[in-house]
């Protein structure tokens, strides 16, 4: 990829490192295709870069496969004859002898795939680690997948590696403004609305991004990556899938396509996929959200600030829930090359889709909300989408984002992606809301209103809103 934008933090808590004078073991985990190692070469410039990479899963891989790649890469950037490694900890200690003192960085790239059929990968990677690596003071030595459920499983929380890890890093997609600006760093010269249609689609992923079209529209771009037979996102989400969950595949999908339409409580989850009581159903929502695929917002009590016991999971990933909802449906079409309703823009519904996606993409950027709101996030007490279940003294509502603040107001935001004008219904709706919403006595509420088609004079004189925002203004 040739451009690389944002990333800031991550590259600052990196270089920090040095700082420590001591060996560092690093781990960067997050979803497929969020440049997790075009992070650590960014990190790497000017420096010594040691980058081994594990083999894919496929029919035929084996432990020593595994092994033998991992000779074969590190001789070719040594520029050593080939060797073989008939175990793991001959192989780091062959590694451990081609550092010296100098400052140099090591990457294992993939992991999972790297270890995963061996039983004993960690155990060596630990005792080479322990007896030598750590000893080497400017070693920084990076573990690196894009399978998070089998790094927290095997590395944050094996006692094996309690104490040892100087730095963890969950890369997250591209922020809004960071995405923005690579897209118009690549060219494309297209309307807000265009750039945020691509968002809302891609979700900031850098790779996904690196692979706009800026000559074309946005409507031709989606259509090309997401519904064209021979797209390089065609199979993105069976192999995503493939790669995180193997056999269990199945379920989890029918656990992502039950939150497609909104968030649901476990409970409702599950009712949904008729799966059968017990904990393992606690379990497949754990390993979901550890892979960046689902959010967990909590309910709180607006009166003591405190979180609830009742937890709502959405569909975090932008790219996924498109691809469930809108792609593997006409799955079988789109390979056939007969789906045209998805070119130009002519996807059944696209406003709507395009609502939903957005508001996926919006609450992935909470600073980016707060920024616009004027808000510190230091006074904030709670903020999430917020559901109010009916009782026989309140009605039920549910607001797309409610923000609690230290002085007991309640800001109810709603997020609006339509290129057309927002006329004085918009007034009306908010107001059902706001009225639902019950709060204690002192307490005080607050409409923010998010849009990107422009609003008639009556909605942004109204004095019922405390906010409204134009997206096009700010990411002009």
């Amino acid at each position: 990829m040739g451009l690389f934008l944002g990333r800031k933090q991550e590259l600052s808590r990196l270089s920090r490192l040095k700082r420590l004078k001591k060996a560092s073991l690093v781990v960067i985990k997050g979803r497929r295709r969020v440049g997790k190692s075009t992070l650590v070469q960014e990190f790497a410039k000017n420096k010594r870069l040691i980058s081994l990479s594990g083999l894919p899963p496929a029919p035929g891989i084996t432990q020593q496969k595994q092994r033998d790649e991992f000779g074969d890469q590190l001789c070719l950037e040594l520029g050593l004859p080939r060797v073989s490694f008939s175990t793991w900890s001959d192989a780091f200690r062959f590694l451990g002898a081609q550092i010296g003192n100098e400052e140099i960085i090591v990457l294992l790239d993939e992991i999972s795939w790297m270890g995963g059929l061996d039983p004993s990968f960690l155990g060596s990677l630990k005792t080479w680690w322990d007896q030598e690596g750590s000893k080497k003071q400017s070693l920084v030595l990076i573990l690196c997948g894009s399978i998070s459920i089998w790094i927290e499983k095997n590395i944050l929380r094996n006692t094996g590696f309690v104490g040892r890890i100087s730095l963890v890093i969950h890369l997250k997609p591209l922020s809004i403004q960071d995405s923005v600006s690579f897209l118009k760093m690549k060219g494309f010269s297209g309307s807000i609305y265009e750039l945020l249609k691509i968002l809302s689609v891609t979700g900031g992923i850098p790779w996904y991004l690196d692979l706009i079209d800026p000559k074309e529209s946005a409507d031709q771009n989606i259509y090309e990556l997401c519904f064209e037979p021979a797209s390089q996102l065609v199979n993105e989400f069976q192999t995503i899938f493939h790669d995180l969950f193997e056999r269990k595949g199945e379920l989890y999908r029918k656990i992502l396509q039950a939150l497609i339409d909104g968030m649901k409580t476990q409970q409702e989850i599950r009712d949904l996929i008729k799966l059968d009581g017990g904990g393992t159903l606690s379990d497949y929502m754990k390993n979901l959200v550890a892979s960046g695929f689902v959010s967990e917002h909590y309910q709180w009590s607006f009166k003591k600030g405190a979180v609830g016991k009742q937890k709502l999971y959405r569909l975090s990933d932008c790219f996924l829930r498109f691809q469930l909802k809108y792609v593997e449906p006409y799955r079988d079409l789109i390979e056939q090359g007969s789906y045209k309703k998805a070119a130009a823009g002519k996807l059944p519904g696209w406003d709507s889709i395009m609502g939903f996606q957005l508001e996926s993409l919006l609450l992935t950027n909470r600073e980016f909300l707060f920024q616009t709101l004027g808000l510190d996030p230091s006074t904030i007490i709670c903020d999430n989408p917020f559901v109010q279940t009916p009782t026989a003294r309140k009605k039920s509502c549910q607001i797309d984002y409610l923000i609690q603040t230290k002085m007991n107001t309640l800001i109810i935001c709603e997020f609006k992606f339509s290129k057309n004008e927002l006329n004085s219904s918009i007034l009306n709706e908010l107001k059902e809301k706001s009225e639902a919403l019950a709060i204690p006595r002192g307490f005080g509420k607050a409409l923010a209103l998010f849009h990107i088609g422009g609003v008639s004079a009556k909605v942004e004189e109204s004095p019922r809103l405390y906010r409204v925002i134009d997206l096009r203004d700010l990411l002009q």
